[in-house]
């Protein structure tokens, strides 16, 4: 009792309470300003270790100046009220009060603790899904400069998927200028060589006809470096003239592997030209050659920054995050970014076909190709989700009606697929057949009308509908089924729907769906005169 009545009246146990109730609330602190802060993420165990160190040394101090002989030695000539001992007695006495008052305030609520909104501003807590059918942890947020933040977190795999969507792409070109957004993909690509996702990750970028997206996959470990990299390829934009040349060159390379030794780009590039007279839609997304041989650093850099503004994309996290820690690190990187005028609307409205149009295209090929593009709806149209069955129930498989009359029954064909444009504007419901090297593409094309033609009669069977749908939900949940269809499949329904919840109104939509509306849909969209037909073979000797 006499030692420890020797302890507190020496502040050994002042010095013992204060340090542990600091401690405390360094660590709290850290932990409640670390992210925003930027803090590694191994700072708490530092500090942790750090205190624990340094408790034992604050009390052989204490021990040392306040008990031991020779600290005593210290205070005998002096007066008590100036005595070491009297001072940090009474500087004690004060730390101590002010840190019990704070720890009692812990006690009865977090909330009643100092925020540091002066060091660091509160995080914005995003908006929750309007929709019952929306996971109810997906949270979205748009900061101040217009830039749209989708958050879907999912803890089981430690990997997260981020898509960067830029508003821009083949629609947004025009003469002089086609290939441009693409052309730019790949100046960002090869000046992003800091944005390495690592062993365990992935990045790739696409150019459509509507969108440029940047895509990567990586270790919960390296979020806070892939926001900065992201950061810094978003911020500037800076061109040198060799990798203006390198861009140029992986553009022609792109070009002649897609178009010019390919059979089916080199047929499509025609078709679409043919078929789209008015709006952009008719130029190739990797552009013309010629506009890829004048494009300047000036040309990118104009289009750089009217298109990249935050208010012109939109970027979708899935994967091991809070919505908390995305929201502050989107604030932190890219609320500073400045917002753009708005980019004036696509407004040219492609024409109502009059009458079919041909397209003959003679090149030295193994085989001929024969393409059918139709006029139909966007993305957003009723249409697209019957017309996106009655392609499954046409070209969708092996069992499918015209693979069955062309390929197995007919043998007219070697295959036959096609696929749904479902863009921002009206685009193409596109057919496209390999023929054998004796093949009449005109016969075909008969084939392929009269099928048509049947389902405006006679509309679909309810065993053909139901697989139809059978297969799309089917579709739909592989996608859902990763991060990084998760994340994709977002951000493709906020830009090309305007809402990301309505990907999770499918499902019911796909019930919804009749065999009438697949009819009707055949009867406005397959009609002769809204067809546009091309045809690739070997030229006539």
């Amino acid at each position: 009792m006499a030692l420890f009545a020797e302890l507190r009246r020496r502040n050994v146990l002042k010095v013992a309470l204060l340090y542990v109730v600091a401690s405390w609330l360094i660590l709290w602190f850290v932990q409640n300003t670390g992210e925003v802060l930027g803090l590694p993420s191994w700072t708490n165990f530092f500090l942790s270790l750090l205190l624990l160190i340094g408790f034992p040394v604050a009390l052989l101090f204490a021990w040392t100046y306040e008990i031991t002989p020779s600290g005593l030695r210290k205070a005998i000539n002096v007066e008590q009220t100036q005595s070491i001992v009297y001072k940090t007695g009474q500087k004690l006495n004060a730390a101590v009060a002010v840190l019990l008052v704070l720890g009692v305030l812990a006690l009865l609520g977090e909330g009643l603790l100092p925020k540091f909104e002066f060091l660091v501003p509160a995080v914005p807590q995003g908006e929750i899904p309007a929709s019952e059918n929306t996971p109810p942890e997906i949270r979205s947020l748009v900061l101040d400069n217009g830039l749209k933040i989708i958050v879907w977190p999912d803890h089981d795999i430690p990997n997260v998927a981020m898509y960067n969507f830029v508003r821009a792409g083949g629609r947004n070109e025009y003469p002089g200028v086609t290939g441009i957004s693409h052309f730019l993909e790949n100046i960002m690509s090869l000046g992003a060589e800091e944005l390495e996702p690592g062993a365990n990750g992935w990045n790739y970028a696409y150019t459509s006809n509507d969108v440029t997206v940047y895509a990567s996959g990586f270790p919960r470990s390296a979020l806070s470096d892939v926001f900065e990299a992201e950061a810094d390829r978003f911020e500037t934009l800076q061109i040198s003239p060799a990798l203006l040349e390198a861009g140029r060159q992986m553009a022609y390379s792109k070009r002649r592997l897609s178009v010019a030794d390919n059979d089916f780009g080199m047929l499509y590039e025609q078709v679409r030209a043919a078929a789209f007279v008015a709006h952009p839609y008719q130029f190739p997304v990797v552009g013309w050659p010629s506009d890829i041989e004048s494009l300047t650093e000036e040309d990118l850099g104009l289009w750089y920054q009217a298109h990249y503004a935050p208010n012109n994309r939109a970027i979708v996290f899935a994967g091991d995050v809070t919505a908390a820690e995305i929201f502050a690190l989107c604030v932190k990187y890219f609320a500073s970014l400045p917002a753009q005028d708005p980019l004036p609307s696509i407004r040219t409205v492609e024409p109502q076909q009059q009458g079919s149009r041909r397209v003959l295209v003679n090149a030295p090929v193994r085989a001929p190709s024969l393409h059918i593009a139709f006029h139909a709806g966007s993305a957003a149209d009723a249409s697209a989700l019957p017309l996106r069955l009655l392609l499954n129930i046409l070209v969708g498989n092996a069992s499918s009606r015209l693979h069955r009359l062309l390929v197995e029954d007919g043998e007219l064909a070697l295959s036959v697929d096609g696929f749904q444009e479902e863009g921002l504007d009206p685009g193409l419901i596109y057919l496209y057949l390999t023929l054998p090297p004796d093949g009449d593409p005109a016969v075909v094309e008969q084939r392929i009308l009269e099928e048509l033609q049947r389902v405006i009669d006679d509309s679909v069977t309810d065993a053909e509908l139901e697989n139809a749908r059978l297969f799309a939900l089917a579709d739909l949940q592989q996608v859902l089924s990763t991060g990084a269809g998760r994340a994709s499949a977002l951000g493709n329904y906020e830009v090309f729907r305007g809402d990301y919840e309505a990907l999770f109104a499918v499902q019911d939509a796909l019930a919804a769906v009749t065999a009438a509306e697949l009819r009707d849909s055949a009867a406005k969209v397959f009609r002769s005169e809204n067809m546009t037909v091309g045809v690739l073979r070997e030229a006539a000797e």
